[in-house]
């Protein structure tokens, strides 16, 4: 080869190695299409049943193990705790040195905000205020709550709708937001909870949806289609559940619920979410029994990873 040739062939090859090395760097600083959290309910063996975890390390805990910058609490480990302002202020500080965002908390066994009896649904109404407050002194966004109520369809849009309004508007004065996660019952059908929520009309007021939580009835084997309810309620959502079971070795996008014989491929949900335009966090809850906590957890954070590059080549 003579010496331009060579030279011209250099050159080219140059340009073409900082061409990709470029393209590599670009890649690299993309910002991602989501970010990952960790729902509490992931260690509920752990910090309920086998109390190998404090409510008070989960922060670091899930920092340290997952490398998880974001979490989002449920009540019932600190149920008695809510007007406590220095176990909470301890909560908030230990956070804080970690880095972690406290994103929100998910609150239970408060009663029934669509309760057909006005006295008891105005007492789960104030029972939830607490939590309110609570999660606007950690720095959560919102508080999860349940849209539960009994009667015919349409009563009880109008019953889940006049609890959820008052608890929002309470919420809204502290800037805080109230989202409904699709829970059991008529709150699984995806048609009746967007429902709800055109009827509570509020910007404070939106849904957490739950990728496993379609069950209305599980027991008598009542499923509402998991893909469908999920697009219903991404318009409303300010957070979402990525909830995990065992996982298909075979199918690397796939988790599988082996009590309710139910499957979820994650690629499709992810599609959905992203689809609907939402930016948020998607948290990872982790139910299965095989593999423990831990691993099940480091597995569902890898299934999301390998979704976020699936997706960021369309």
């Amino acid at each position: 080869m003579q010496r331009r040739e060579f030279l011209q062939t250099a050159g080219a090859i140059a340009a073409g190695a900082a061409t990709m090395s470029a393209s590599s760097l670009l890649a690299d600083q993309r910002e991602p299409l989501f970010q990952i959290s960790l729902a509490q309910w992931s260690l509920h063996r752990a910090l309920k049943n086998a109390k190998t975890l404090d409510n008070l390390d989960f922060a670091k805990f899930t920092k340290d193990t997952f490398d998880i910058p974001a979490v989002e609490y449920v009540n019932q480990f600190f149920f008695d705790k809510a007007d406590d302002s220095v176990y909470l202020g301890e909560m908030k500080k230990r956070a804080l040195d970690e880095g972690v965002k406290s994103l929100l908390i998910m609150v239970d066994s408060e009663g029934r905000l669509g309760d057909p009896d006005e006295k008891k649904r105005t007492q789960a109404v104030e029972n939830h205020y607490k939590w309110v407050r609570a999660a606007k002194f950690l720095g959560c966004h919102s508080i999860r709550v349940n849209a539960a109520s009994a009667g015919e369809y349409e009563e009880q849009v109008k019953l889940a709708a006049d609890g959820l309004r008052r608890l929002t508007e309470f919420a809204a004065k502290h800037e805080m937001n109230v989202i409904v996660e699709n829970h059991g019952g008529l709150s699984s059908n995806g048609a009746w909870l967007s429902k709800v929520m055109k009827t509570v009309d509020h910007e404070r007021c939106g849904t957490l949806p739950d990728f496993g939580n379609f069950g209305i009835d599980r027991n008598k084997g009542e499923w509402y289609d998991r893909y469908q309810g999920t697009k219903e309620l991404m318009p409303f959502a300010k957070a979402v559940s990525a909830k995990t079971y065992d996982f298909d070795e075979k199918r690397p996008f796939v988790t599988i619920d082996g009590r309710w014989k139910k499957e979820t491929d994650f690629l499709k949900m992810m599609k959905i979410v992203l689809d609907a335009g939402y930016k948020g966090y998607v948290g990872i809850e982790y139910e299965g029994g095989n593999p423990d906590e831990v691993t099940g957890i480091k597995k569902s954070k890898e299934l999301l990873l390998r979704c976020e590059a699936e997706l960021a080549k369309a």
